[in-house]
C-alpha cells in the first residue's frame, strides 16, 4: 500500500474538500467530520480506489453522502428552525446570511451548485457524479441559483 500517495492526497485535498462539503452542509464542523470519515473509509479501500482516475472525487462523494445522511438523522430528531432575517440595516451579505440561504435550499441543489459553480465541473460531469440525467442537473442548478438569489435578496447580473 502506497502510504505516501495517500498522505499526499490527504495533505493536498483535505482543506479543499472541507470547503466544498461545507457548501453542501452549510456547517463547517459537520463538513470536517464527514471528510475525515471519508478519508478513513478511503484508507480501508486505498488499494482499489488509488487506481481510480480521481480518488479525490471518490472522497468528496463519500463525504457528501455521509453529511447528507447525518443531516437527515438530525432533521428527524429536531425540527429545523430558520430565523427570519428581514429588516437588515445594510446590504452586505455575510457568511451567516449565505449559510442560512444554503440551508434553505434542497441538499441536491446545494450539491449540484458546489460541483458546477465551486469546483467547476461541467454539467455532464455533475450528472455523472450525482448519478442523475443532465436535464435534472440543469434544473437543480437553475432552481438552486434562483432560491439563493431570493434568499439573499440579490439579483443575477445581466448576461453579456
Amino acid at each position: 500500500m502506497a502510504t505516501t500517495d495517500f498522505t499526499d492526497l490527504y495533505a493536498s485535498s483535505f482543506a479543499r474538500l472541507v470547503g466544498q462539503v461545507t457548501v453542501v452542509t452549510a456547517d463547517r464542523e459537520a463538513a470536517e467530520d464527514a471528510v475525515q470519515e471519508a478519508f478513513g473509509r478511503l484508507w480501508k479501500r486505498w488499494e482499489s480506489v488509488s487506481a481510480y482516475d480521481r480518488p479525490e472525487a471518490w472522497v468528496r462523494r463519500v463525504a457528501i453522502n455521509l453529511a447528507i445522511s447525518r443531516w437527515r438523522r438530525v432533521r428527524r430528531l429536531r425540527p429545523l428552525v430558520e430565523t427570519a432575517w428581514a429588516g437588515r440595516e445594510d446590504d452586505a451579505v455575510t457568511r451567516p446570511d449565505v449559510q442560512r440561504a444554503l440551508r434553505s435550499i434542497p441538499v441536491k441543489h446545494r450539491h449540484a451548485l458546489l460541483l458546477h459553480h465551486v469546483i467547476g465541473l461541467p454539467v455532464s460531469e455533475v450528472a455523472r457524479e450525482m448519478g442523475v440525467p443532465q436535464g435534472t442537473v440543469k434544473s437543480w442548478l437553475f432552481r438552486g441559483r434562483e432560491a439563493l438569489q431570493r434568499s439573499l435578496g440579490v439579483e443575477e447580473a445581466p448576461h453579456g
